[in-house]
């Protein structure tokens, strides 16, 4: 294992710039749009720092991404629903109120405008709430149509798609591991099996994957670090971090720029008082790859 720790990340957008915690990032026209929970929005930021306030939402989001038309779906992460937002109007797409139960989690559309989203297993602005390990993925087809998809899940978090389309890899954060499975023809998963098992010390968050089938993960467990780990649990590279990471994304023209979502804490009580969130970016030599 390569433990990297020079050169370090770059500040993208410091503290003090009006970020509160950002989510789910996604390069997308030559952007990094991103979540910002505690704000109630989707961000912008470009490669020279320019943030951007995209639109504001009267909820609470969690996991987003862009259908092939270029609009979004979004989730309304308490009232288990996901929003349709097509550059000027949000409208209801799918309601998971029958399907999950906590708060909607990380999620990803696929290249059919399918929606993959899972639900965390406690309720995210109660920290005192024990989490289960009965969590659960659902598709959501470009009708609206919802469909259990994966059980049995320990908080489902981010998610990659690999570039042929028929591979999902999830982290299960409190499992502390990545979980795949194989997408067939209409969209069901089957053939569940761990890409990756980690020890406690690593609690996998947002993941991005590259063009070497290697998953990049933000571990804001223990000390914070990125980790990059190929299909059976090496550990290719460790980068320390000075704040804990959240979520990460692999962009710029080449997709050779990692993106990194950072905060000092994600305690909503804590954000609410003293918000410490920034975005950081560094160079890697493999580039990005499947979605998003």
């Amino acid at each position: 294992m390569q433990t990297t720790a020079s050169p370090r990340p770059d500040v993208l957008v410091e503290t003090g710039r009006g970020l509160r915690f950002t989510e789910s990032p996604r390069w997308h026209k030559n952007r990094l749009w991103f979540l910002d929970i505690h704000d109630s929005a989707i961000k912008a930021v470009d490669l020279s720092g320019a943030l951007e306030t995209i639109v504001a939402l009267p909820f609470k989001p969690n996991g987003f991404g862009f259908l092939p038309d270029g609009s979004v779906l979004v989730g309304d992460a308490l009232n288990l629903q996901v929003m349709h937002w097509d550059g000027a109007d949000l409208r209801l797409h799918a309601d998971l109120r029958d399907t999950a139960v906590f708060c909607l989690s990380d999620g990803v559309v696929d290249a059919r405008g399918r929606i993959y989203v899972g639900d965390i297993g406690y309720n995210f602005w109660d920290l005192a709430a024990a989490p289960v390990n009965s969590c659960v993925i659902a598709r959501i087809d470009p009708d609206g149509t919802v469909h259990k998809v994966a059980s049995g899940l320990s908080f489902p978090n981010g998610m990659v798609i690999t570039p042929d389309g028929k591979t999902l890899i999830v982290a299960e954060t409190n499992a502390h591991r990545l979980t795949a499975y194989t997408i067939a023809e209409e969209g069901s998963l089957t053939d569940r099996r761990v890409f990756a098992q980690f020890d406690q010390s690593v609690q996998p968050d947002g993941i991005c994957l590259d063009a070497e089938g290697a998953v990049w993960l933000a571990n804001p467990a223990g000390q914070p670090s990125l980790l990059r780990v190929r299909q059976g649990g090496e550990v290719t590279d460790r980068i320390a971090l000075e704040i804990h990471a959240y979520a990460v994304m692999l962009g710029g023209p080449e997709r050779r720029h990692l993106f990194i979502c950072t905060s000092a804490s994600h305690d909503p009580a804590q954000i609410a008082q003293d918000p410490s969130a920034a975005l950081l970016v560094m160079d890697v030599a493999v580039p990005g790859a499947g979605i998003p």
